[in-house]
């Protein structure tokens, strides 16, 4: 691998560029929801169009976060990270001036594939400028700002699209990428990672298979699962990815080494974060609509009274990255994923027709608590499970787990509202709700059982004493570097 010195001060740059870039890309997976109204006014478009300028961003972005994560490596991550930036900010102003409902799903597209390639090496360029005791501080603020664009999404689209224009979503990212450009030419290193050929077999089996698969899966709640393009997608992308993982275990330079799954940190933390994902995306998902359909208030209403949680991340997760430097990363993480399902499983008993918003605040700061604790030890956590020359893709399939996880839990847990109750009336949209967060905080409590997995600190620094006793192995390709790997997973 090939790597420079950061510039001086380069950890707090690398913290700020990475930080604002990582905020851009999570907060156009959900900003557009609660303008959706108003650019159908505008615009015109059927349902089915408007659904389409929420899953074509959704769909590029995940589909593409592993090659854009395996181009950086190749490449080099900065100067794969300054375009992912460009396509992203030329993309947004051409949404926001989009003159018709199909140029602007086409601009959606574009932005998730400008968000595919700076999104991962986001973490990759972190890691690279920040020295390893304070990762967890660092990846704590990186963790708290991207929580909060996730879950702020549906309050900065209501408030913008209600008391400015809906335009301004995505006019939003053209200043803030405009400035991020020249920063990171500036003040971020170049670094690269194995410098192995790129894997084009490998990388058009994983973005066919998820291609498929999330394309069921954000498409399944509107068209319907039995649906022949949305069977064909999951089906199809199933039997793609199955492929994707036997190329891989034989390939000699894949994009995605199957061999990194055989570490209990790297398989733990990935499970726990699409498990999180998929029951924290479609809680939000619902509970948004909740509060607007059912008790009544404004999209700006309602994005301040869940800002308990929702905020929670800028308060606690910088604690959360502390505190995984002191004691590792895996109690911080499970204590924060049992918090959100006790949250979420509170809110499931408490919500009603008619419930104060005093009876909702525990569950809401339970639940932001969690949240926040989760984000930060779990992307060191991440980038501590591999070798540095791997962080790189590493960091793309997580986010790509995680991407699958939310329109997983958004799929499912509408599914299981629409069979329980349904948008007549304020009662059945409740008889609906309940089971579907019964179903959230159940497979978030099963994250953090997930999370468990993962070897303790103290087997962590076994392993890593290994390894330095390889010395070696690595550079000579050795199979004692293959060993410390196997003891990982033990």
């Amino acid at each position: 691998m090939s790597e420079q010195t950061a510039p001086r001060g380069g950890m707090v740059w690398a913290l700020v560029i990475t930080s604002v870039a990582g905020f851009m890309a999570a907060l156009d997976n959900l900003v557009v929801t609660t303008a959706l109204p108003s650019i159908r006014k505008d615009l015109g478009g059927a349902l089915g169009d408007l659904e389409w300028t929420v899953s074509a961003y959704t769909l590029t972005f995940a589909v593409l976060l592993m090659f854009g994560a395996a181009l950086g490596d190749r490449f080099g991550r900065r100067r794969l990270f300054l375009v992912g930036i460009t396509i992203f900010t030329g993309a947004s102003a051409a949404a926001a001036m989009a003159p018709g409902i199909d140029s602007l799903i086409a601009a959606r597209a574009v932005q998730g594939v400008g968000a595919a390639i700076m999104m991962p090496l986001t973490l990759t360029l972190l890691t690279a400028a920040v020295p390893a005791a304070k990762r967890g501080m660092a990846f704590g603020i990186w963790g708290a700002v991207n929580g909060l664009a996730v879950a702020s999404g549906p309050l900065i689209g209501g408030s913008l699209t209600e008391h400015i224009s809906w335009h301004w979503i995505f006019w939003l990212n053209v200043p803030l990428g405009l400035a991020l450009l020249p920063l990171a030419r500036l003040r971020l290193s170049e670094s690269h990672g194995t410098g192995a050929p790129l894997d084009i077999p490998g990388t058009l089996l994983a973005s066919g298979g998820l291609f498929g698969i999330v394309y069921g899966l954000v498409r399944g709640p509107a068209d319907g699962w039995t649906s022949s393009l949305v069977l064909t997608g999951l089906f199809a992308g199933s039997a793609l990815f199955a492929g994707f993982i036997l190329y891989s275990v034989n390939a000699k330079n894949p994009m995605l080494p199957m061999r990194l799954f055989r570490s209990r940190a790297f398989s733990g933390i990935n499970a726990a974060s699409l498990l999180m994902f998929l029951g924290m995306f479609g809680s939000i998902f619902l509970l948004s609509q909740y509060m607007q359909g059912v008790l009544g208030y404004s999209p700006t209403e309602a994005g301040l009274r869940m800002l308990p949680w929702t905020g929670m991340p800028m308060l606690v997760a910088p604690i959360a990255g502390i505190l995984s430097d002191r004691i590792g990363g895996r109690p911080v993480v499970a204590a924060g994923l049992f918090l959100q399902a006790a949250g979420l499983g509170y809110m499931s008993y408490v919500v009603t027709t008619d419930v104060s918003y005093a009876a909702q605040l525990p569950g809401l700061i339970l639940s932001g608590i969690g949240m926040a604790l989760f984000f930060a030890p779990a992307s060191n956590l991440v980038m501590s499970s591999v070798r540095p020359q791997e962080q790189g893709i590493a960091s793309g399939a997580n986010n790509a787990l995680r991407e699958v996880g939310g329109a997983l839990g958004i799929a499912i847990m509408a599914s299981i509202f629409s069979a329980q109750g349904g948008y007549q009336t304020a009662q059945t949209f409740v008889d609906g709700l309940k089971p579907a967060l019964v179903t959230g905080a159940a497979v978030v409590a099963l994250a953090g059982v997930a999370t468990l997995l993962i070897p303790t600190r103290r087997r962590a620094a076994e392993l890593a004493a290994v390894a330095e006793s390889t010395g070696d192995a690595e550079s000579s390709g050795g199979s004692e570097s293959d060993s410390v790997l196997e003891a990982a997973s033990r």
